[in-house]
């Protein structure tokens, strides 16, 4: 007899039209019953038009007839919003004190890092007047969905991206609101998207500690945060703004990455430290969070950007960045 695993194993071969992901990795699976040759599935119907509902439906039915023993299925849509679906294990918030400190680049190499680790990532654009992430991973398709949520999009390595560019009629169209607004907006993107099951969602925050970082730090289960900074002599001061509004909402800081702390010449084998010199160990006392990588200015990593392509970027500076978020976050859950 056909058991209940058999039949959620062979759902999650059922992928959701335009996001590419199973309906059980969107932890739409509500209920299976086996009974004799008979399969009963109930499915969540949040953020599916009805076009894709009956594509799910015939799709499935097709899938578990090829199981043995099976000769009757039943498949059931049920009513859910996708904020009592989404099950996700760890929300990072990515913020820093001030603008132009590439906070949206360290945010997506975090994501990138994380899912080449083989974790199921997704990216949450909270920068609603200054969106960059479609741009830099090539992202052009708008979202799915229905009146019941939005479908997020899939980048090219399997990244879950959301993010305001993408529900614009053109990316350099300027979003023109008041706080209050951009709030709302944050808040739909969490309770109205169905991200489903994801190991890690990056939050990447607008700068400073005004009214949107606030909403995501009163909204979200932030679990930590990482906090990006350049290597300037009021460094110092914005990084301590930062790090005391983590802690007034009682949010762990799990590290500081400092960007564009030096060039490489390779022709000469030499960092040039373009900003002045490094304050790595400084910052990370002053958060009393550990120092989680120092990217240096790459041109490479530019010209991926520019092209849409950072996801082909590789470095061991990224490498090494996963594996000390990781240990950050087993020291602060232990």
């Amino acid at each position: 007899m056909v058991t209940e695993q058999q039949v959620r194993d062979s759902l999650d071969m059922v992928l959701v039209p335009g996001v590419k992901r199973s309906i059980t990795g969107l932890n739409l699976l509500r209920e299976v019953i086996v009974s004799d040759q008979k399969v009963k599935v109930i499915v969540a119907s949040a953020a599916l038009s009805g076009e894709n509902q009956n594509w799910i439906k015939t799709k499935a039915e097709e899938t578990l007839k090829e199981l043995p023993e099976i000769n009757d299925v039943e498949i059931e849509f049920a009513e859910a919003k996708p904020l009592e679906l989404n099950k996700i294990g760890n929300v990072i918030a990515v913020m820093s004190g001030k603008g132009g400190v590439g906070k949206s680049l360290v945010a997506s190499l975090t994501a990138m890092t994380l899912r080449r680790q083989g974790y199921e990532v997704g990216i949450l654009d909270a920068d609603i007047t200054g969106s960059s992430i479609p741009k830099m991973f090539g992202i052009t398709s708008r979202p799915g969905g229905s009146e019941s949520g939005i479908l997020p999009v899939l980048s090219k390595s399997g990244i879950v991206v959301m993010s305001i560019n993408l529900l614009l009629p053109n990316e350099d169209d300027a979003v023109i609101w008041r706080g209050p607004l951009i709030g709302k907006v944050i808040t739909q993107f969490w309770e109205e998207v169905l991200w489903g099951k994801l190991d890690y969602l990056i939050v990447d925050l607008p700068p400073g500690t005004a009214d949107a970082p606030l909403t995501v730090m009163q909204t979200f289960p932030i679990s930590g945060v990482i906090i990006v900074y350049t290597p300037q002599d009021l460094v110092d001061m914005i990084v301590r703004k930062a790090v005391n509004m983590a802690q007034k909402m009682d949010k762990p800081v799990l590290g500081v990455v400092e960007n564009m702390s030096y060039l490489y010449v390779p022709e000469i084998d030499k960092k040039i430290e373009l900003f002045g010199k490094s304050r790595g160990d400084e910052m990370a006392k002053a958060a009393n969070a550990p120092l989680l990588g120092k990217f240096p200015i790459d041109p490479e990593l530019a010209k991926l950007c520019d092209a849409g392509d950072i996801e082909r970027y590789s470095s061991e500076i990224v490498d090494s960045l996963g594996k000390s978020l990781l240990q950050a976050i087993s020291a602060k859950t232990s």
